[in-house]
C-alpha cells in the first residue's frame, strides 16, 4: 500500500465520472474542513497482508491527525502511486474496514466514491508535516 497524506484546512470533491461498472450510481459533493486527506493505493501484494496493512493504514492516519489535533479524515482512492493494483472488491473491503476502525475511535470519516473519477480542490497547510508519503 502506498499513501499520500495531507493535512488540509479544506478539501472539496464532486463525483465526475463512473469508471467501474459494478459500483452503484451516485452523485456526491462534499466539503471537509481541518481534515487529514489520504490518497491511498492498495496493491496486489496487500491481499496476503490484509490485517497488517489495514492496521498500519489506520495507525498512519491517526498519527498525522494527532499532529494536527484533528478528528476529520478523507479517504480517496488514488491508483497512480504504483503499477501493482489490488482487485477492486478487495480494495473497497479494506477501505471500509479502515473506515469502521477510525469511526469506532471517534473520527469523522468521508470516503470519496470508489470507482469514480472525482473533481477536487485541496488546500494543504504549509508545515512540512502536512505532506507525508508512506509505504506500508
Amino acid at each position: 500500500m502506498k499513501l499520500l497524506l495531507f493535512y488540509a484546512p479544506s478539501f472539496w470533491f464532486k463525483t465526475y465520472q463512473k469508471v467501474l461498472e459494478q459500483v452503484e450510481d451516485q452523485e456526491l459533493e462534499a466539503n471537509c474542513e481541518e481534515a487529514v486527506v489520504v490518497f491511498y493505493h492498495i496493491e496486489a501484494e496487500d491481499f496476503d497482508r490484509r490485517g497488517k496493512v489495514t492496521t498500519k493504514f489506520v495507525k498512519n492516519i491517526k498519527w498525522l491527525a494527532g499532529k494536527f489535533d484533528s478528528k476529520n479524515v478523507v479517504l480517496h482512492s488514488f491508483n497512480h502511486l504504483s503499477n501493482s493494483k489490488a482487485p477492486a472488491d478487495f480494495a473497497e473491503e479494506l477501505v471500509q474496514e479502515a473506515r469502521a476502525r477510525l469511526e469506532r475511535a471517534g473520527y469523522s470519516v468521508t470516503v470519496t466514491p470508489f470507482g469514480y473519477l472525482n473533481e477536487w480542490k485541496l488546500h494543504v497547510a504549509g508545515e512540512s508535516l502536512a505532506k507525508v508519503f508512506k509505504e506500508i
